[in-house]
C-alpha cells in the first residue's frame, strides 16, 4: 500500500488525536497526555507543521512541529513531537517517512534548527545528536524523562 504525507486538515483532528493516544498508550515514559499538548499547539495557533501519513485513505501517523525557545538562547528553532503511529503499522517506516518529511519542510521554511525528546539510539539516523544541559523552554526541565537532541538544518552559527 503506497504512503501518503500530507498536511493535516480539519477533519483529520479527531484521527490524530485517536493514533496519538493509541501510540503511546503503553509507552514507558509516556505522560498520556501527548495528545493534549497537539490539542493545546492547535489551539495556540503554534503547530507549524502538522502532517499525517495515510495509507488506503485512512490516517494512520501524525507529526508536529512547533516554534522552541532552547535554553542556550538560540532562535530560530523548532520541536519535534510528537510522532505517533498507529501499533497496528508501527515499524513499516511510516514514522521515519514522517520525520524526513517534516524535517525537510522545517529547512524549506529556512529553520536553523530542530529538538526533540526521545530515544537517541532512533533519531541519531535522522542526525539528531545528544546535547546535554538543553531543554526548550514550553517544558519543565525537571519532569523530563529521555533526552534532549538537536539538530542543525542550517549554516548559521548560534
Amino acid at each position: 500500500m503506497p504512503l501518503v504525507i500530507r498536511s493535516e486538515r480539519k477533519s483529520d483532528e479527531n484521527a490524530i488525536e485517536g493514533i496519538t493516544h493509541q501510540a503511546f498508550a503503553s509507552h514507558p515514559h509516556s505522560s498520556h497526555a501527548e495528545h493534549l499538548i497537539i490539542r493545546a499547539l492547535r489551539e495556540a495557533n503554534v503547530l507549524t507543521i502538522s502532517l499525517v501519513a495515510e495509507q488506503s485513505n485512512e490516517v494512520v501517523g501524525h507529526i508536529a512541529f512547533s516554534p522552541v525557545t532552547i535554553s542556550d538562547g538560540t532562535s530560530g528553532w523548532f520541536g519535534l513531537g510528537p510522532v505517533s503511529v498507529l501499533p497496528s503499522v508501527q515499524k513499516r517506516g511510516i514514522g521515519r517517512a514522517l520525520i524526513e518529511h517534516g524535517l525537510s519542510q522545517l529547512r524549506e521554511l529556512g529553520a536553523d534548527g530542530c529538538v526533540l525528546l526521545g530515544e537517541p539510539s532512533f533519531y541519531k539516523r535522522f542526525g539528531f545528536s545528544n546535547s546535554p544541559g538543553l531543554y526548550a523552554t514550553r517544558h519543565s526541565p525537571r519532569v523530563l524523562l529521555g533526552t534532549f537532541l538537536r539538530l542543525r538544518l542550517s549554516a548559521r552559527q548560534s
